[in-house]
């Protein structure tokens, strides 16, 4: 049985360890943090960090990890909605939902920072922003197909911009402030074909 709860209670001290890395990390920076205060914030003992991760850029890599996988899942499960365009706003619902996390802006200012220093970090994040790219430029590909988006556009251009606008989200998040009604309302806007708001400014 003492087999069976340790990778249990491994999971679950990794766990821990990210919880209180992610809000130094955010606070502080990731320069300025060290493995030993992370462990301490996670009620760890100090060498703690090392025993579950190759080192503190490990720790920092890891709190990206689940987004591959989690980026994956969100495109398969709306590839194929009957309204290509909700289905492409209902990804970036789920994809700004983390902008009210009060430590967002704090960790997209570190990956950012960070991202060129550690090839392993960069391969994710680029794999991780491809399968959302190739998701949204498939529905806005769709999209022109059925007549509900701009023909004009250029699907993979128009994924990019999309990403660019969930990522100024994070950017500029305030946990006070919801963003993704004014995404929503920008990309509708973005995607539309010109006849349907020409009579906008009538």
């Amino acid at each position: 049985m003492a087999r069976t709860a340790d990778p249990e209670r491994a999971a679950a001290r990794r766990e821990a360890i990210m919880r209180a890395a992610i809000a130094l990390f955010a606070e502080r920076g990731f320069e300025s943090t060290s493995a030993a205060e992370i462990a301490k914030a996670a009620g760890l003992s100090s060498g703690s960090v090392f025993y579950y991760f190759a080192d503190k850029r490990a720790v920092f890599r890891a709190l990206f990890e689940r987004d591959l996988p989690a980026a994956r899942e969100l495109v398969a499960r709306h590839a194929t909605g009957a309204d290509p365009v909700a289905s492409l706003l209902a990804m970036v619902d789920v994809l700004a939902a983390d902008a009210m996390d009060p430590l967002a802006p704090g960790i997209m200012v570190e990956l950012v920072r960070q991202v060129d220093k550690d090839p392993e970090l960069a391969q994710l994040i680029a794999e991780t922003a491809a399968t959302q790219h190739a998701g949204f430029a498939a529905l806005v590909e769709r999209g022109i197909s059925d007549g509900s988006i701009d023909p004009e556009l250029d699907p993979g251009e128009a994924a990019q911009w999309i990403q660019v606008a969930i990522d100024g989200a994070f950017l500029n998040a305030d946990p006070d402030h919801d963003p993704r009604p004014m995404l929503r309302r920008m990309i509708t806007r973005f995607l539309s074909r010109p006849c349907d708001h020409a009579g906008d400014h009538a």
